[in-house]
């Protein structure tokens, strides 16, 4: 087993990675640029390690030893075992799961190799808030999505309160930054795939009346919150979709939408 070590001064340098977590800001410049992402929780913390992610390290509190002890006996990096109130300076909040890994990024593919034989793929524009990328990766994963493509602009999926909202399900489907935007979209069109993009605008096909050819091999483009998909992503889309609405309600949240999105097209493939 991996000799766990107690760390009694917050300031050790040793919990480097652990520091500031709730600066949003300094975490999402941080955490990329030195290819470390945090996992929090036991789930989670399991799901990266399956996942092929390299531990950096572990930060335990006492009472998360013994539930951890095979992670930590299998572990590559230092356990760090450290008193609640220690864990709480360190990183800025209460650490409730008392279970916290910093995880060693991996490369990501790129996005043609992604493409190559998927049949149904996410596509997300300027999606920069962390709770709606989780919560469009649980749906992705759940749903049977092959990947998810992010424009240059979007939130990063490894952030931990990504990580958190997705269950871990960000381990679960591969996705790839989609670069120069939204001019490599044309990558998805080459990998033969129909490009829909969602929009509440009153000329798009409703999702139901889609012909079985647009669902065969298809990519669902979603928008920021509020602003939706850009003009210019618009006019790069095969098809523009919508969701019906009834009670005078123009849209969804974005993360609910896209899991309406993502049975009708393949879900609802399969009842043509």
């Amino acid at each position: 087993m991996t000799a766990t070590v107690r760390i009694e001064d917050p300031a050790d340098p040793r919990l480097a990675d652990y520091t500031d977590l709730t600066d949003v800001e300094l975490r999402r410049r941080r955490e990329p640029a030195e290819g470390l992402f945090m996992a929090e929780g036991e789930k989670v913390i399991r799901r990266a390690l399956e996942a092929g992610y390299p531990l950096r390290s572990m930060l335990l509190t006492d009472r998360w030893l013994d539930v951890m002890a095979d992670v930590a006996e299998a572990a590559d990096g230092p356990v760090y075992v450290a008193s609640p109130e220690l864990v709480e300076q360190v990183t800025g909040y209460h650490v409730h799961r008392g279970a916290l890994a910093s995880m060693q990024r991996k490369p990501l593919p790129d996005p043609a190799g992604l493409l190559a034989g998927a049949r149904r793929v996410a596509i997300l524009e300027a999606v920069n808030d962390h709770t709606n990328i989780g919560a469009i990766f649980r749906g992705a994963a759940a749903l049977g999505m092959d990947a998810v493509l992010l424009s240059p602009d979007c939130a990063d999926p490894l952030y931990r309160r990504s990580v958190k909202v997705a269950m871990g399900a960000v381990f679960s489907v591969p996705y790839a930054r989609l670069a120069p935007w939204p001019r490599a979209l044309e990558t998805v069109r080459e990998a033969g795939l129909t490009v829909l993009a969602m929009t509440p605008a009153e000329e798009a096909v409703p999702l139901h009346e889609l012909p079985p050819a647009d669902l065969e091999r298809c990519a669902v483009m979603l928008g920021a919150e509020g602003p939706g998909l850009t003009r210019k992503a618009l006019d790069a889309a095969d098809r523009l979709v919508r969701i019906p609405m009834s009670h005078g309600v123009d849209s969804l949240n974005v993360g609910a939408a896209a899991a309406v999105a993502f049975y009708a097209v393949g879900y609802g493939h399969a009842a043509h």
